[in-house]
Formats: structure tokens, sequence, C-alpha cells
């Protein structure tokens, strides 16, 4: 600082010195370039006058008035300002002089003659041309001091680079030696090298710190050893737990059965919390009572004991209060009435609570020996791992119930299947086999002979009601298209029957869900069926529409019905099948018939919001009942 400042101090004041005059020097460039400008006004005047353009004349004194006025008064923001002194100021006066006589004589009047216009303005202009010089040879005392100013800063430069050099070399090179010949000795494994502080400057500091740091270095180096050995313990800590989450995730997503899930848990949470005994109990809605689902390690009396164990009787079975991890000290409780497991000789219980969201669902119970208390790290783990297991539970729990659900629909529609098709066959037949018993009892051969024919119909009728079922059950979609179904449905009905049968599909479409097309084919078969059965047609044709909405017309040539007059019986019970089907889908279902006309029955799904939604369409549970026939 001392050998640096007084050079400092004097390249500053150049610096500035060096600035001030540049900005004259721009300022004096700047007025140069206006003067300049007011030559050219001058004769852009003259030029107006002489040529007879007088409308722009007051425009152009005006720019004229307003060059003056700049040069007079300066422009900082330029910056413009003129380097005033007796020759330039009293050159400025002439020019204003002129500029009034110039302008009271061209400008403010209508000039009748233009003889001396040429003379008057070669003479005003050399008038400001003598202003120019004025500028310049101001501007040119300025140049050489600048000059000057910067062969100064060129010798103070030259001067203090030496001197810098010099005082740096002695108070930053050698120091600085000194510091890299101790990292060379650190480097080769001397953690002994030091630094002999003889200065009390900043490498004085430096040095210091160097010999802090490397007595540092030189104790972590003997620590190195237990250092890395307990680092090492820590990473197989968590190594160790990411296992342990690992193992109880696959178990949890691979577990089929609440059964395996219980005792494989138990065993792998054993294992990892390096206990003793393990018991799981899953608790009721109330939290009242506590029902033993696995154990390991446990005294086999123990387990016959509290297979189910009510709150409040033991150590275990209290999560439902505090739904936290808790140690329960054994060896610490009232000595008079020792509970089983201090019986068992377990010192320590670990109570994790199961939690589902914020329901505590049961509880696992880890028995030690010894006195154990978990770190936090312990503890959050066991709490994870319960967490795990109470999400497999619930998912188990769900998977039953929709399991259930789905057979239970899948049974509902079985039943519906056979109360409307084959139960009303049945019900025919009883009532054909009591009429047969009273013709055998009365003896009339006429009679045992219809009501025969009307048993072998009813038969018949029965036997085809039960493939047509067993068809449609085994019926399957195309998750692209509905296409292959409608063929081999149309197929089949012309196999069973000997109708000829034509399908014709117009436009694209999106593609129906599965379900959709389930609940379609079915609405389509039962249309056959009622042919089939009914119609007496010679030919029935399927048309499908795709475009706007999907349309499915069912139409023959049959014998046709009144749809006014007729009244429904139990030839009717398709069409009430098809219009439930067609309901729960929110379909529109209609059926034109004429005696003699044939019959048309129309399906016509509703048009989705958006077309994607015609690709995921909403799923109906009994569609997807029907999808696992």
């Amino acid at each position: 600082m001392l050998v640096g400042a007084p050079f400092l101090l004097l390249v500053i004041l150049s610096t500035a010195a060096t600035l001030w005059v540049s900005w004259q020097l721009d300022g004096g460039a700047a007025a140069v370039n206006e003067a300049g400008r007011m030559r050219m006004q001058s004769y852009r005047m003259s030029l107006s006058i002489g040529t007879g353009q007088l409308n722009e004349l007051p425009k152009q004194a005006l720019e004229f008035d307003e060059s003056l006025k700049i040069l007079k008064l300066g422009d900082p923001d330029r910056p413009l300002f003129v380097p005033w002194d007796d020759t330039v100021s009293e050159r400025f006066a002439t020019v204003e002089s002129d500029w009034l006589r110039y302008r009271k004589r061209w400008i403010d009047v209508r000039p009748q003659a233009f003889n001396d216009l040429r003379s008057d303005t070669v003479a005003f202009v050399s008038n400001i041309d003598g202003f120019v010089s004025g500028i310049e040879a101001h501007i040119a005392k300025w140049t050489a001091l600048l000059h000057l100013l910067q062969m100064s800063m060129l010798g103070l430069v030259i001067l203090g680079a030496t001197a810098l050099l010099y005082s740096g070399y002695l108070f930053v090179l050698e120091p600085v030696g000194y510091l890299k010949e101790a990292i060379e000795k650190i480097q080769e494994g001397d953690f002994g090298a030091r630094v002999d502080s003889v200065t009390s400057d900043e490498f004085g500091t430096l040095a210091d710190g160097f010999n802090g740091m490397a007595e540092h270095l030189q104790s972590m180096y003997r620590n190195l050893e237990a250092k890395v050995a307990e680092k090492t313990i820590e990473l197989n800590e968590k190594r160790e737990r990411l296992e342990s989450l690992y193992e109880i995730t696959a178990l949890v997503a691979n577990a089929v059965s609440l059964d395996g899930l219980a005792q494989g848990f138990s065993k792998n949470l054993m294992r990892i919390a390096r206990a003793d005994g393990v018991a799981l109990r899953w608790s009721n809605q109330a939290n009242q009572r506590h029902l033993m689902l696995s154990a390991h390690g446990l005294p086999l009396a123990m387990v016959d004991a509290e297979q189910c164990i009510h709150a409040g009787d033991c150590h275990c079975g209290a999560s439902s209060t505090d739904a936290s991890l808790k140690v329960i000290p054994i060896w610490a409780s009232d000595k008079g009435s020792p509970k089983r497991c201090a019986q068992a000789g377990f010192d320590t219980v670990v109570a994790i609570p199961v939690r589902f969201h914020d329901r505590v669902m049961g509880e696992v119970d880890l028995f030690f020996h010894a006195r154990v208390d978990p770190s936090s790290a312990e503890r959050s783990l066991l709490e994870a791992l319960s967490s795990h297991l109470a999400s497999g539970m619930e998912n188990l729990r769900l998977n039953a119930l929709e399991k259930e659900a789905a057979v239970s629909q899948e049974r509902h529609l079985l039943a519906r299947e056979l109360h409307d098709s084959i139960a009303q066959s049945l019900a025919f037949l009883k009532i054909q086999v009591q009429l047969m018993r009273d013709a055998l009892t009365a003896g009339e051969p006429l009679a045992i002979a219809q009501v025969l024919e009307e048993i072998d119909a009813g038969v018949r009728e029965s036997y085809g009601d039960v493939r047509e079922l067993l068809m449609h059950f085994r019926t399957r979609t195309n998750t692209e298209d509905i296409e292959p179904a409608l063929i081999t449905t149309l197929k089949k009905f012309e196999h069973q029957s000997g109708i000829k049968g034509t399908l014709s599909i117009q436009g694209q479409g999106m593609p129906l869900s599965p379900d959709l097309q389930i609940q379609v084919l079915h609405i389509v078969q039962e249309a056959l069926s009622n042919v089939r059965k009914h119609a007496g047609a010679s030919q029935v044709w399927l048309t499908v529409q795709q475009q706007p909405s999907w349309r499915f017309e069912v139409r023959d040539d049959g014998i046709g019905f009144n749809n006014n007059t007729d009244v429904p019986d139990e030839t009717h019970v398709g069409l009430r099948i098809m219009s439930e089907r067609s309901e729960r889908i929110g379909a529109t279902l209609s059926v034109a018939s004429t005696p003699g006309n044939g019959t048309c029955v129309v399906v016509t799904l509703p048009v989705p919001a958006h077309p994607i939604a015609r690709a995921t369409s909403t799923s109906h549970p009994l569609s997807d009942m029907a999808s696992l026939s």
C-alpha cells in the first residue's frame, strides 16, 4: 500500500485530467459540427431565397436560431459546449450581429432584387468559418495538453510498475515461495511441514492459517481409519434400511393372501429389527380387541394365551390411544403381577402401530431380551415398514371385496339371464306336464298328443336358449374393432337358424371400449334370437353406422307385429332384456314393426362430448362383469 498508493493517486489525478481534457475536446468537436451545420443552413436559406421558395424560410430561420442558442448555452447531454476565450467570443458576437443583419434584409422582408444575395451569403458564411477556426485553434491547445498528459501517465506507469515489481517480489513472491515449499512437503506426505511466520502482514496471517490447516490434516490422518470405519458402519446401516424397505415393498406387492403377507412380514421385520420375538396383531374397528395374525420367537404358551387380547389387558394393544412408536420397558413394570412377556424373559417391547392414513388398524410388537431404545432413524424405518404393511393389507381387502362384487354381479347376471329365458320355458313345461297328467287321467289321446307336441317344442326351445346363453357368455370382443365380433355373431346365427344374414358397416368412427362392445353384442344377439324365435323370417340385415354416433340396426323380413295392439307377454321377454341393457349403457332403443312387413330394432349410442371420449367411454360394473363371463 505504501509503495503503490502514491503512484495510484498520481494515476487517478492524471486519468481525471485526461478525462476532463477529452470531455472538453468532445464538446468542442460537437460545437464545430454544429457550426458547420450553421453553414449548411445559411446556404439552404440563400437557395430558398434565390429560387423563391419563401415558405420554407421561417422554419429554416428558426433552425438557425436554435443552433445559435445551442452554441451559446451548450448541451451537456451530447456533450456540446464552445471552448470560450476572447477570440472565440468576439467571433461568435460577429456571427450573431451579421445574422441579425442578414435576417432583416433577406428573410424578414420580401426582397425585390437578388444581386447582393450571393455576396452577403459568402460574407456571412466566412464569419461562421472564422468562428469555427477560433474553436479549432482552442481545440488544438487542448489536444497538445492531452498528449502531454498521456506521456506523463506512460512515465508514471513505467515507474510504478518497476516499483511494484520490486516490492511484489520482496513482500509477495518470497513468502509465496515459502508457502509453496511447505505445500509440496504436505503433498509428499510430510504433514509436519510448517511455514515460519516472520511478518505480521496478510502473508503472516496466511502462514498461520496454513500451519493450522496442516496440523488439522495431521490430526485427521491419525484418526482416518477410525472415521472410515465409522462412515462404513453408517453406510451399511443406510444400505440395510434401503434393502429392508425394498424387501417389504416387494413382499407387499407380491402378496396374494393375508396369512402369507402377515407371516412374511413378521419374519422379515424380526430379522431387520434384530428382535428376539415378534407378534403381528390386527384390531377390530373400535380398537378394543386385537387378533394375532402371526408370531415368531415367542413361547407357544404365550402365543396360545394371546390369540385375542382386549385393550388394557396387556402392554400390547395400546396403540389406539397413541399412534406413534412406543418403547415399553418391561423390566421397570410392576413386579407384583408380571405379564406373560416378562415371564418369557423379555425386558423390552417395542410397539409399532399399523396405520392406514390416520386410522390405527393394528400393531406390531417386537420383543427383546435386552434393554433397547431404537434411534430416530430406526424408529422412522419401523414406522415406514408398518405403513407398508397396512397398505398391503388394505389392498388385499379391497381386492377381495372387488372379486366378491364381481362374482356377485356375475351370479346376478346369470340368474337374470336364466330367469328371463330358461325359467320362462321351464314354467311353460311345468304347465304342460300338469296338462299331460290331466289328459292321462281323462284318457284323451288327442289331448295327450297335443300336450306332447307342446312339451317337445318347449324342450327344444329350452335347449336352444341354453345354447344361446352359452354362446353369449363365451362372446369375446376385440379391443380395436367390433366388426370381427359382429361377423362371428352373425355366422353363429345363420348356423343355428338357417336364416341368411347380411352385415353392412358404414363410416369410420373411434373404436368402442370393450365393455360397451359386450353390451352392444348382447343386445344384437337378443334381437337375432327374437328373429329366430318369433319372426319367421328368411333374411336378416345388420347395419352398423359409426358416425356421427354409433348406430346398430337389426332388420328382418318376418311376420312382424303391431306395437299398439299386441299385449306384451312371455314372448316379449327379449325386448325387455334389450331395453334394460340399453338403459344401463345410456343408449336409445327403438323397435318399429308392422304385421307382414318385418321388424326393425335400432340401438343408438350417445355422442361423446369429445372424440377422445369415444375411445375411453366410462365402464359400467355390469359390463365389467359381462367381460369376466
